[in-house]
């Protein structure tokens, strides 16, 4: 079974400038690492792998520093990485984010299998896995929690919608973004890292992709454009009350009367 495992590049920290005029993320010079919820599509690609055999591709999107994901997946135990890089594909929303990915997709082989994480840790939107499954045209389930059954030719999953769980069966090729409760995900192996430290990463830029015209990428390709974001305000200010339990309570009904709550 060939294995895709779509994985992501986020800030290491949630102080992040954001560009004024574009609305993104400034990225560079920031630490960074790999998605967690994409550390668990990884790991489930490994579990899979175990029982059926193949092999895992790992693909990302993103400048040049995001080889640093694709070898941490390597020394998990990924067979084959692609970065997805090209100055022309900055600023992307999330369709022209996955209509990129599933071109670059598309220039990588195909595949039975492709799994993401349920959202990303700095757009959290968990928009891109499904988008990606629709420009491919094939099948996708999303907040996939537990993976019931591994057929020949389809998989058996529970889904946990909130209010319940439900149980379905996808046959391949298909995607699932999986949710943060389906595996355990294992730690880089260090003689693996050696192992694979020269070992070649595919890249892929605009002149590679099957549709080549550059309004299709990027902020061009991107329908919706972020008005504004900021950090939310921090508000440390305090009371400290003394006295016996019925001061305090009509301090407390003062207070809510205050606040307009009672």
């Amino acid at each position: 079974m060939n294995i895709l495992v779509c994985i992501k590049q986020v800030p290491d920290s949630n102080k992040v400038e954001v560009d004024p005029v574009t609305g993104v993320l400034k990225r560079n010079g920031v630490e960074s690492k790999m998605n967690p919820y994409d550390l668990y599509a990884l790991e489930a690609a490994l579990r899979i792998r175990e029982k059926t055999a193949g092999s895992i591709t790992v693909i990302t999107m993103g400048p040049g520093q995001a080889v640093g994901i694709i070898k941490e997946a390597f020394a998990m135990g990924a067979d084959n990485g692609v970065l997805i890089s090209d100055r022309k594909f900055g600023g992307a929303d999330v369709l022209a984010t996955s209509y990129t990915l599933s071109q670059g997709i598309k220039q990588s082989g195909e595949f039975d299998l492709i799994l993401c994480g349920k959202q990303t840790t700095d757009g959290d939107t968990a928009q891109v896995g499904p988008e990606v499954a629709e420009w491919l045209g094939i099948p996708s389930l999303s907040n996939v929690s537990r993976i019931v059954e591994q057929k020949e030719s389809s998989l058996v999953v529970e889904m946990d919608m909130t209010d319940d769980i439900e149980v379905a069966e996808i046959q391949y090729p298909c995607l699932l973004a999986v949710d943060k409760d389906i595996f355990i995900p294992r730690l880089p192996s260090y003689i693996r890292k050696q192992e694979t430290k020269d070992r070649e990463i595919k890249v892929i830029t605009l002149a590679d992709m099957e549709d080549k015209e550059e309004k299709n990428y990027g902020l061009n390709g991107s329908p919706t454009q972020v008005q504004k974001i900021f950090p939310p305000q921090v508000n440390n200010h305090r009371e400290v009350w003394n006295g016996d339990g019925k001061e305090l309570a009509e301090q407390l009904l003062h207070k809510l009367k205050e606040l307009k709550f009672a």
